[in-house]
């Protein structure tokens, strides 16, 4: 009996593994189909300043469109161009507080350009691609007159990415409405020339209480940002560390200081001034005297396109004049 009931439970799973064999037979041809009429989507975004850039921008969207690729340019990147060129054809227009699923978003300009997407379109994990129109561009990878090449790489899958980190803050006293920075939360003094102090935690422990201008909390992608500036290390973008480096520190013992990246890190700012400001990639906000702040990694990453055969040691030398 034991006999027979295992060859019926064996005719029972070929059976079965040939009923799922047929099912990805029948489907694959669907799933191919399908494939084929999706229609890649690419998002645009920029900024007004772009007047030396506009013919090299419109031969990039007509090359976009040519592609037979969905173009949607943000609303008033999308204003400037049709003001500027007196049409924008072939594309859609999307609002930056309506964010569609894309394949891509494309960044034109500079850093700054490159943060604010950032700001847009990281919380829905699109991969994001600097094109260079303005004057370092340190975060882009590509200029204006290769743009075309890489979107063509992009299509045909020959280029890589780079997750980055992001730290997110919270104030016990103000709500801020996008609460992500890429490259570095700064704790700066407010209408006020006298020197700020904070109170800083790491984990909960006490660190120390800064005296200065203010604090830099830096993520390796914004160590070649304000935190370079300040004096701090410059860091690999995979590093998984934050880096504090005061700026116009009081005593000259108060040097940067790497940390962890899954440490948090609290800061009690006190001033003669009502208010302190904190800025997230630029973006600043006023702080009452005497709250907190709480630093963390953020859940979101950044994913950067870059080009295949891309590494750090070249971006420093090509745009920092590494070592020149």
């Amino acid at each position: 009996m034991q006999k027979y009931s295992l060859l019926a439970r064996n005719e029972n799973n070929f059976a079965l593994k040939n009923a799922i064999i047929g099912f990805f037979c029948i489907c694959r041809p669907v799933l191919r189909q399908l494939k084929h009429e999706m229609k890649m989507k690419i998002l645009l975004f920029g900024n007004s300043y772009q007047r030396q850039s506009l013919d090299g921008i419109k031969s990039l969207i007509g090359h976009i469109v040519s592609r037979g690729i969905e173009c949607c340019v943000e609303r008033e990147f999308h204003d400037y161009l049709v003001q500027s060129l007196g049409s924008c054809d072939g594309v859609h227009v999307l609002d930056s507080d309506s964010i569609p699923d894309a394949h891509l978003a494309i960044s034109l300009g500079g850093d700054g350009t490159f943060l604010t997407t950032v700001m847009w379109v990281s919380p829905h994990h699109i991969p994001i691609l600097g094109v260079n129109t303005g004057h370092l561009g340190y975060l882009t990878a590509c200029n204006l007159a290769n743009a075309c090449d890489m979107v063509d790489d992009f299509i045909d899958g020959n280029y890589t990415t780079e997750r980055r980190t992001m730290v997110q803050v919270q104030c016990d006293a103000l709500h801020i409405a996008h609460p992500y920075a890429l490259n570095e939360v700064a704790v700066l003094r407010h209408d006020t020339s006298s020197m700020i102090e904070m109170e800083t935690s790491l984990r909960g422990l006490p660190l120390t209480t800064y005296k200065g201008d203010g604090l830099v909390i830096s993520t390796p992608t914004g160590s070649t940002a304000y935190n370079l500036s300040a004096g701090g290390p410059i860091m690999a973008p995979s590093a998984p560390c934050l880096v504090l480096t005061p700026v116009s520190a009081h005593s000259l013992t108060m040097r940067p200081i790497v940390v962890p990246d899954d440490a948090e890190v609290s800061i009690t700012t006190h001033s003669r001034s009502d208010h302190y400001l904190v800025s997230l990639d630029g973006e600043s906000h006023p702080c009452p005297t005497g709250s907190t702040l709480t630093i963390t990694k953020s859940p979101v990453n950044v994913i950067v396109v870059q080009r295949r055969g891309h590494n750090f040691a070249s971006t420093l030398q090509q745009k920092l004049h590494w070592g020149q």
